[in-house]
């Protein structure tokens, strides 16, 4: 895409990859990393796929970039959408992205994950919700709800109410909770059904359902939680049922045109959990269900820092970059509707990379965007640098204090160069 000059000495690979590494850091330009062209030239040459509008069944999106759900902290105590978290989403559809999902929305009560964690769990929530998609449908933008339910890992104590989940603890470090009864397992299907038909009432163009993370569905995809000896334990098919009946019900509340997306764990990294091979078939029953597009991810807080769904860690350089691209590849060997990928992703090169290639047909962003709520418009005009995000989750510190997510890290780098 970018060409050398004619002039350009050759180098041996591992000079090339030192290079690479210096471009992320900033500290020298890099032919291949770094646009040498103008803003003009790159958008000329610049592959189209990436920026040509993509359709998920009704909902008609100007380009390939998600931003991924993500914790904002910016809800009422209640669970109601505010307006700073209204402009949040606005913010990022004017620079161009082209799907804008806001964090995990709790459906009902008792599957609440954290502070100040948006709801979608009462018709109370409509006003808030509608706020929401009249904040990103006038800057441009198209949104979608991720539905979800924490399980195991729901904040008793803001809730008030005890934890519920597959599976009761078999001992110390596992959160305590009740096993699910079939009687709270037909309620549960009922509320991601109630919460979708809302979404779409309040103006909402699409939902998610939340089956990653280690949140209640997830918990019941992987062998690691689940340990019923029913219908709804053991082999794969029984572990996706529940997930299949709230997409099919989900489906119903919403009707055969409205987009319904899924959002699933490549992998638990964790001993005995889920595995790329069976997010892989699980894709492929929620294929068979109707839903329009999955998301991948991975991970939960049971597996670490380097293997939760926001690792810490920098990425060095565009080695390091995609952290489930395995995952992506047993997914399109058998699935056809669309692959949101996540994880990982900082470069446009790679971005780029990954919908030429067809390993991936959308690409969804999380701290990269905290980081720069307009990465996909500099990308577009030109500016092809990579994401400034340095993955040190220090975004997730002032929601703890109250004031919601954003970038400490690289305010006070900006704030230096300012002279503030």
């Amino acid at each position: 895409m970018h060409k050398r000059p004619a002039d350009y000495p050759q180098k041996p690979e591992s000079v090339v990859a030192a290079m690479r590494r210096a471009a992320y850091k900033g500290q020298m330009p890099c032919p291949r990393f770094q646009h040498a062209a103008t803003a003009a030239e790159t958008r000329r040459t610049a592959m189209p796929e990436l920026f040509e509008p993509v359709s998920l069944k009704s909902m008609t999106l100007q380009n390939r970039f998600v931003r991924s759900a993500t914790w904002e902290g910016l809800a009422g105590d209640d669970g109601a959408a505010t307006p700073r978290l209204a402009e949040l989403l606005a913010e990022l559809a004017r620079n161009e992205v082209g799907l804008v999902i806001p964090g995990h929305a709790f459906v009902s009560p008792e599957g609440r994950a954290g502070f100040k964690q948006l709801g979608a769990h009462d018709d109370a929530m409509l006003p808030g919700l509608s706020a929401l998609a009249s904040a990103v449908h006038r800057a441009g933008g198209r949104i979608a709800l991720q539905l979800a339910h924490a399980g195991a890992a729901a904040a008793a104590q803001l809730s008030g109410l005890p934890a519920v989940g597959p599976s009761a603890p078999k001992g110390e470090g596992e959160p305590a909770c009740a096993e699910l009864d079939q009687a709270g397992m037909s309620a549960l299907v009922q509320a991601f059904a109630r919460a979708a038909a809302r979404a779409k009432k309040a103006g909402i163009d699409a939902v998610q359902i939340h089956g990653a993370h280690g949140y209640l569905l997830s918990q019941f995809l992987s062998p690691a939680w689940n340990r019923r000896t029913d219908g709804y334990g053991g082999a794969l098919e029984n572990r996706a049922r529940l997930l299949l009946e709230v997409a099919a019900a989900v489906r119903a509340a919403v009707g055969p045109d409205y987009p319904v997306l899924a959002k699933l764990n490549s992998e638990d990294f964790v001993p005995g959990g889920f595995s790329p091979a069976e997010a892989a078939a699980v894709a492929a029953m929620l294929e068979e269900a109707s839903v329009d597009a999955v998301e991948l991810s991975g991970g939960s807080r049971a597996a670490g820092e380097e293997r939760m769904p926001a690792r810490k860690g920098r990425i060095k350089g565009p080695e390091d970059e995609v952290y489930y691209r395995e995952a992506a590849r047993l997914y399109k060997e058998r699935v056809k509707i669309p692959l949101i990928l996540v994880g990982g992703i900082r470069s446009y090169e790679i971005a780029e990379e990954l919908v030429r290639s067809g390993a991936a047909d959308l690409i969804s962003l999380s701290r990269p965007l905290i980081c720069e709520p307009a990465l996909v418009k500099r990308w577009h005009e030109g500016d092809t640098r990579p994401a400034e995000c340095v993955s040190d989750n220090a975004c997730y510190t002032p929601i703890l204090a109250g004031e919601g997510v954003r970038c400490e890290t690289f305010a006070k780098k900006r704030a230096r160069a300012a002279g503030k």
